[in-house]
């Protein structure tokens, strides 16, 4: 399977953003389980993937994708 541009950038961006909802659980994680985001590590990870995915595709130069490249039809 071959991943251009577009799609390494989702990848990256969105690889970035599960590190650093890990980091962010481990230096500053609700230790008492009452913060619904930093409670829980995979919590943390997944929404700062998201938010990262969402700053990849918002910073991306080139919005035109070829054919067939990390399509989402």
């Amino acid at each position: 399977m071959s991943c251009g541009k577009t799609c390494r950038r989702r990848l990256i961006s969105t690889g970035l953003g599960a590190v650093a909802g890990v980091v962010y659980h481990l230096l500053a994680g609700c230790p008492g389980g009452s913060c619904a985001i930093s409670s829980s590590p995979v919590a943390s990870a997944l929404y700062l993937a998201a938010i990262g995915f969402l700053l990849g595709e918002g910073f991306a130069r080139d919005r035109k994708e070829e054919d067939g490249e990390c399509s989402t039809r």
